[in-house]
């Protein structure tokens, strides 16, 4: 099977960046499969970024190598690193961008990537992501060992990611995602959901607006009308049929979600 390599990254879909790094990949190497996660990351987002690598790339199959570029902090002392977590391949910025991967299963092996041998020559100090990660992911695709990029590392930079807290009314958590169709995304995990009550008997309070039960699907509901159900990640999330919640509600990441029982 040919090697696969992901890019992920907040670009967007009109810039020439992904092409330039694309161009970088195969000009080092050819036979590889080439597929885009997402250009569509919020700027200079990590969070957002590091929601869709977890949700994306433990879909991919062992031994991808997967490259993101949410990185705010190019061309500063920050590391960029290779990480090895859940038998999958990272390269990418050392900013948090990998933490919530690594919240899932501990990193087998982190890598400082400090060794220009793997670089474009003269790599610019404003587009990492093509001098610095694009070859060495590459590299990488050919089976080099990734102790020769850099010094072996402890531990990642890690983001300080919200959990959800009991009380005795019920469980409290916290949208921590928008995606493409303005659908709230919370952090609150269905066999917790579930452990309060019965889906079509709980109460979910977002921003003031209550919703009666929790619904299987959109297709359960009217249209516009608002609705509570899990998301195929297993979260509890927020959603219009057919509409926008973000827009129409004026509510985004950060606000709380409380699930009760009446």
């Amino acid at each position: 099977m040919r090697p696969i390599i992901t890019l992920t990254s907040d670009f967007g879909s009109g810039s020439s960046y992904v092409a330039q790094m694309k161009g970088v990949i195969l000009s080092l190497c050819r036979d590889i499969e080439l597929i885009d996660i997402s250009h569509s990351v919020a700027p200079q987002a990590i969070r957002n970024g590091a929601i869709v690598l977890a949700d994306a790339a433990p879909r991919f199959p062992h031994g991808t190598i997967h490259v993101a570029v949410v990185d705010p902090g190019v061309g500063t002392s920050r590391r960029i690193i290779y990480a090895e977590i859940g038998g999958q391949g990272y390269v990418a910025p050392d900013n948090g961008l990998l933490s919530l991967l690594a919240l899932s299963e501990r990193p087998r092996l982190i890598i400082s990537i400090e060794n220009r041998e793997y670089w474009l020559p003269d790599a610019s100090a404003t587009f990492q992501g093509r001098d610095i990660m694009a070859p060495v992911a590459a590299h990488l695709a050919h089976d080099l060992d990734p102790r020769k990029l850099g010094p072996v590392q402890s531990s990642i930079e890690m983001l300080a990611w919200p959990q959800a807290a009991k009380s005795a009314g019920g469980l409290t958590g916290t949208v921590i995602y928008v995606d493409s169709f303005g659908n709230l995304i919370t952090n609150l995990k269905r066999a917790d959901v579930l452990a309060i009550g019965a889906p079509s008997s709980l109460i979910i309070d977002c921003g003031g607006l209550k919703i009666a039960g929790i619904v299987p699907t959109y297709g359960a509901a009217l249209p516009h009308e608002l609705i509570a159900l899990f998301d195929s990640q297993g979260r509890l999330e927020i959603a219009k049929v057919s509409a926008n919640a973000a827009v129409e509600l004026g509510l985004g990441v950060g606000e709380k979600v409380t699930v009760m029982q009446p």
